[in-house]
């Protein structure tokens, strides 16, 4: 059965090498995925599936109902961009100014198409059903629990979730596939320190939230150093810095925004608990005072054991003279974690990294790019790890 289907993936290569081009060329961000959805539910309608759109605001569901009864399968794939000016010279690169797929969900959306073509055509053979989810916003860490909200688990419920991530870092041909947490919870935060205004050259007269700010950066670093079990991850990080509008003015406040990953609830609220704490004592110390928010936008990604040890051995089967299985963990953050919650799953990265590039250029920069060559690779393993819940093992696959 898999090797049937790892030949009908490799002959979708070029449909799928095209269709992530015409996407990576017209890229929509969070929740602005108009096209982008209309594309994914006119495939799945042509494929025949039960399709539901504007499910969380721009995320589309296709249904592929088997003919016999067994298990659901909810296969996810994000499909927005990020605000990015690409910088790129492709011919296929991003003709949208400020915007660009820098991520891979570009491919993301190619390869779950081509899952649901490829097991369309054996809907006659399915013992359960594939619940095919096309997620939008996923870079703001909104669009899963948009569409949880308006009923993307139910009717049915998924019994496994499954998905991947083209990860750009690792050479095609290498799969990471690891058992409990593999990407961190995120969480944003904010912090408005205020002081009193005044002139530069006469800092006495007033208080300097600048001054305040830059202690807050340092201190709050001792947070991952000095309370956390060094066997813990934690990562804290300032991304910006918001204040004044002059040279020679102490402006009367700052802000900072950054971020929070973690692995484990329990950091989650012992990080938040003494972060808070060291800003409002920092800022009480410099004569200041400070305002905290903190926003949860995700929990960490945990891949079920079961599951995980189950799809390593159909990625053996598929793939073993490509295939070579390593660790990855990753303190990047995504929402798929919202499918995983309550259902087993597994979300594994497939190496995609693009060895023409003149140097390595990662997720999130303007160079962003993968080998395409992962695409197929990509729609044999997911299409063979879904194909072993819903396929009998005598299918011979065609």
């Amino acid at each position: 059965m898999y090797e049937q289907i790892k030949l009908q993936a490799y002959a979708l290569r070029d449909e799928l090498v095209a269709r992530r081009r015409d996407l990576h060329q017209h890229p929509e961000i969070a929740f602005q995925e108009i096209r982008t959805a209309g594309i994914v539910a006119g495939e799945l309608n042509a494929l025949g599936l039960e399709v539901q759109t504007g499910v969380g605001k721009t995320g589309v569901i296709g249904i592929l109902e088997g003919a016999h009864d067994g298990p659901t399968v909810l296969v996810r794939a994000d499909m927005d961009a990020l605000p990015i000016q690409e910088q790129n010279d492709f011919d296929y690169r991003s003709t949208v100014d400020g915007k660009m797929h820098a991520c891979g969900h570009d491919g993301h959306t190619s390869i779950a198409l081509g899952v649901a073509k490829l097991l369309s055509a054996q809907r006659h053979q399915l013992a359960g059903r594939i619940k095919f989810v096309f997620q939008p916003a996923e870079e703001i860490g909104r669009g899963a629990l948009a569409m949880v909200n308006d009923g993307a688990l139910n009717d049915p419920a998924p019994d496994v979730t499954l998905g991947l991530h083209l990860w750009n870092s690792i050479p095609v041909g290498t799969i990471g596939v690891a058992d409990g947490p593999v990407m961190s919870g995120a969480s944003n935060f904010s912090i408005t320190i205020t002081g009193k205004g005044g002139h530069a050259a006469s800092p006495q007269t007033g208080i300097d939230p600048v001054l305040c700010a830059a202690h807050i950066i340092t201190a709050i670093q001792s947070i991952v150093s000095r309370n956390i079990d060094p066997f813990e991850s934690v990562v804290i990080s300032v991304t910006q810095v918001l204040t004044g509008d002059a040279y020679n003015i102490i402006p009367q406040s700052a802000e900072l925004i950054g971020t929070i990953r973690t692995f484990k609830l329990d950091i989650r609220e012992q990080v938040e608990q003494r972060f808070r704490a060291v800003v409002e004592n920092m800022a009480q110390a410099m004569a200041c005072t400070a305002t905290v928010e903190v926003r949860h936008l995700t929990k960490a990604v945990q891949n079920d054991p079961t599951v995980s040890a189950h799809v390593r051995e159909v990625f053996r089967t598929v793939a073993p003279e490509l295939v070579q299985d390593i660790q990855v963990r990753t303190m990047g953050s995504e929402d798929v974690s919202e499918f995983m919650t309550d259902t087993p799953g597994l979300y594994f990265f497939v190496g995609a990294r693009d060895m023409t590039q003149d140097a390595y250029y990662g997720h999130h920069h303007p160079r962003f790019s993968i080998d395409e060559d992962a695409l197929p690779l990509s729609v044999a393993l997911l299409a063979s790890a879904v194909a072993s819940y819903v396929l009998p093992a005598s299918s011979d696959g065609t």
